[in-house]
């Protein structure tokens, strides 16, 4: 008799490792658990404010008004969307169609539409390591190759013309994160039109992820894709500047050639975004100044925790420019990073995630922190890792 094979069995498309990040926040719940002893968590870039109250208040009213909250379209409500359109204008002097923007369920799944959009099954998308992982894993369970190019320190961890030109073949997408996770570093507007330039004359279709626009330190400015090439897909989120990462919500701005399949898929995928999510987003853009005292925060956390990792014998990061992350090399301290950042976890009860998730070359000698809790947990976490070192 034939053996039957087994029905129970996990497709290749979920395959994927870990997402390390969220793999240390599990741990660090257990340790905190275990212990009774708060952890530090400096791993998720997760802002440690909450959002304006005037969103809340804003929230409990609809609440009132409207007892039942149904779908709202696929691409999101109306005034929603042409905030975000708007937004293009004020900030970039860009002008965006309201036809172009579609609000989704996070980042997260603008990603996901926009891949699956664009690309077949066996594309190659290539992204500059290190780089954010779950890149890597979207891209492998929907079939694509991610094509990892290695990132030198010459040109901030970022892509460059003759990168790409060197190549044997072009790639069918590139990834570009500026400010990039997990290094903080970012391309200048010159740059990034470079880049832009050089992959579409290759016939590479750009995706921006845009989501840490408005968190940027010293000299160097952000600029969008968009201002390059209308071709290019930009996704952005309100999970950071506008610190909503709980609310589930972001947006993705497509060339028209695409907005029609991205709906569709929208309609399938997710059927909408979350409607009260909406409302909040829609006031957020209200707050301005309120979110960019929280981005003051952010620059004073990071010199307090780029001196601390000085005086623990950390001296080589990358420059971190935007975002609110520092990529660490510990080489100095130890030689496996996923060791060095679990006992640091369980010993000093401070969360960081090793660097092996953001490079499978070299991440073994690097971790990324997040800065973007509360200064006194910033303090808190250096003066932990100081004990814990005997520094």
């Amino acid at each position: 008799m034939l053996a039957t094979p087994s029905l129970l069995t996990v497709a290749k498309r979920a395959q994927v490792p870990p997402f390390e990040a969220m793999e240390m926040l599990t741990l660090a719940h257990e340790v905190e658990r275990k212990s009774g002893v708060p952890v530090v968590h400096m791993s998720l870039g997760q802002p440690g404010m909450n959002v304006p109250q005037r969103v809340m208040d804003k929230v409990a009213a609809q609440m009132n008004q409207h007892s039942k909250l149904g779908y709202t379209e696929s691409f999101g409500i109306r005034p929603l969307r042409e905030r975000i359109a708007r937004l293009y204008q004020e900030q970039y002097g860009v002008t965006i169609p309201v036809e172009r923007v579609a609000v989704t369920f996070g980042a997260s799944g603008a990603l996901m539409l926009v891949l699956s959009a664009a690309f077949d099954a066996g594309a190659r998308i290539g992204m500059v390591e290190p780089s954010y992982p779950a890149y890597r894993n979207l891209i492998l369970a929907l079939g694509m190759e991610p094509v990892l190019l290695p990132g030198d320190e010459e040109h901030d961890y970022q892509p460059y013309p003759e990168m790409l030109e060197k190549l044997s073949r072009p790639l069918d997408g590139l990834m570009i994160t500026s400010p990039a996770n997990p290094t903080g570093t970012m391309l200048k507007p010159d740059a990034l039109e470079a880049v832009i330039r050089t992959a579409e004359g290759m016939g590479t279709r750009i995706i921006s992820d845009e989501i840490y626009h408005r968190m940027v330190f010293g000299e160097v400015k952000e600029s969008t894709a968009l201002a390059t090439s209308h071709e290019a897909i930009v996704i952005n989120s309100f999970s950071k500047y506008y610190l909503m990462p709980g609310w589930r919500l972001g947006w993705a701005v497509v060339p028209e050639s695409l907005t029609r399949a991205v709906e569709c898929l929208a309609q399938s995928y997710f059927i909408s975004p979350p409607t009260l999510s909406q409302l909040a987003g829609l006031e957020v853009f209200e707050c301005t100044d309120e979110l960019d005292k929280v981005v003051a925060t952010y620059a004073a956390n990071r010199q307090i925790l780029a001196d601390g990792l000085k005086e623990i014998g950390i001296t080589q990061m990358c420059p971190p420019q935007g975002a609110f992350y520092i990529y660490a090399n510990i080489s100095p301290l130890a030689g496996n990073s996923k060791e060095f950042c679990r006992t640091m976890l369980e010993q000093a009860h401070v969360a960081a995630v090793p660097g092996h998730d953001f490079d499978l070359t070299h991440g073994h000698e690097w971790m990324r922190l997040s800065y973007c809790g509360t200064t006194e947990s910033i303090v808190e976490g250096v003066a932990r890792m100081k004990r814990w070192l005997g520094k």
